[in-house]
């Protein structure tokens, strides 16, 4: 990483944690509650003197603490230049908090929309604040490193650990209002939201962020690495498919005709060493259904490190997304499915086929059962969900819609296109792109 490309990643941490900081006050000026991991020092600024920012200085200074008096020798050893850090980090953080609350003094909502209004365009900001954090990627907040220290003591995942973290933040904050206020304040319906709406909303602003991917290289680099791309880079077919379609059939032929690798399952025991999981959990939750957006931060972003992954489908992802990256770089290839079409969107977009297999219901049932030797009597729901579960999966880590062809070079409908016809259309255009490419 160059100076330049360090320098503009925390120019964009710092503003992100400013707008953090005033998304935080934000929420809390809605009265509704404030953030979970702002509730110990919200609650305690009500009945003391101390300002919620001067609390959550003290707070974040006493988890550093913590977290290195958990660490061994070595890792402290290793994480000291983190812990160092994150003093600049905390002061800044926790001052904008209290500046944040002396700008928005003027606002006091009366009525219950309005707090609801200011407390939601708190969150909105706040997951803005993070996208802006995690995408420049260069240092971590207090409370994130004690979890890590936490979870290095405890050998559970990072995500489960953060979980309840946040719970036990939370559940401190309302013992400790019952003990001092006699009632539970500060920490309502406003927290729960915060706690519920502010991962999903990181989704939705994830394609905004893609800016940044080119402000952080320098007019030189980014010409560098363009020229490199165009000479070096292999063409890459990648091929995703509806459930039943074909596409398993598909794949291997195309990599047979053009004599190229042909990548599908050998993604188990790839991905099962390169992200500590074991080949069981990795096959049956490749395209799991996302169901906790509470562990759903990072995930979108391929180039983060495995352990700030927030849950083991989570670490699945980012480390079969690494591995696609490194397989890229090897030749020319077909990968099948693994999202592998958005996982390169950075990939040179004439080096790269991405092609849609699909076909409708009856055809998938019958292919089923005909060339995959299914029993008749269970296909016909599984298609349905296979399929249910590969739009969740592809979207959720994506951010795009699957099946979109706006998003393909081909669409191949299996129903009434043979599999032989479809190598042939597939390896036509792998021949016609590399005449294009000799230009």
């Amino acid at each position: 990483m160059g100076k330049t490309e360090l320098f503009r990643r925390y120019v964009l941490f710092t503003i992100a944690l400013c707008v953090s900081s005033f998304s935080i006050a934000l929420v809390t000026k809605g009265l509704l509650g404030t953030t979970p991991i702002s509730s110990i020092p919200y609650v305690f600024s009500i009945f003391t003197k101390p300002t919620i920012g001067q609390y959550t200085l003290a707070l974040n200074f006493l988890q550093v603490l913590i977290a290195l008096v958990l660490m061994n020798q070595e890792e402290r050893r290793n994480h000291r230049m983190e812990a160092l850090i994150l003093i600049p980090i905390t002061l800044l953080f926790s001052f904008g908090i209290d500046v944040s609350m002396d700008l928005l003094s003027w606002l006091n909502p009366i009525s219950y929309p309005a707090k609801f209004c200011t407390m939601l365009a708190g969150c909105v900001l706040l997951a803005l604040g993070v996208m802006g954090e995690v995408k420049a990627n260069v240092a971590m907040l207090a409370g994130e490193y004690l979890v890590r220290a936490i979870v290095g003591r405890v050998h559970k995942e990072f995500g489960i650990v953060k979980m309840w973290f946040d719970i036990a933040n939370v559940g401190i904050a309302i013992v400790s209002s019952l003990l001092f206020c006699s009632a539970i304040e500060g920490v309502r319906e406003g927290t729960v939201v915060a706690a519920l709406i502010v991962g999903p909303l990181t989704h939705v602003f994830l394609p905004w962020f893609k800016i940044f991917d080119c402000w952080f290289q320098t007019d030189d680099e980014t010409a560098s690495a363009t020229a490199i791309n165009r000479a070096d880079n292999p063409i890459i077919i990648t091929i995703t498919r509806e459930y039943g379609s074909g596409g398993r059939l598909l794949a291997p032929s195309v990599a047979g005709r053009l004599g190229i690798k042909y990548y599908d399952k050998q993604f188990i025991a790839l991905s099962a060493k390169e992200s500590n999981l074991s080949e069981a959990f990795v096959e049956q939750n490749e395209q799991v259904e996302p169901t906790n957006f509470l562990m759903s931060l990072v995930m979108h972003d391929y180039e983060s490190s495995v352990e700030k992954s927030l849950s083991s489908v989570d670490v699945l992802f980012v480390s079969q997304s690494k591995i696609i990256r490194r397989l890229v770089k090897e030749g020319p290839c077909v990968i099948l499915g693994r999202c592998a079409d958005q996982v390169l969107s950075d990939y040179p977009q004439d080096h790269i086929i991405r092609v849609f297999c699909y076909t409708h219901h009856a055809a998938a049932v019958q292919r089923c059962v005909s060339e995959y030797g299914m029993s008749i009597e269970c296909i016909d729901k599984l298609v349905t969900n296979k399929n249910r579960y590969r739009i969740s999966h592809y979207q959720h880590f994506t951010g795009k819609k699957w099946g979109d062809p706006k998003n393909y070079d081909l669409m191949i409908n299996t129903a009434n296109i043979s599999i032989e016809t479809a190598t042939q259309l597939i390896a036509d255009l792998y021949h016609s792109r590399e005449v294009e490419l000799q230009d």
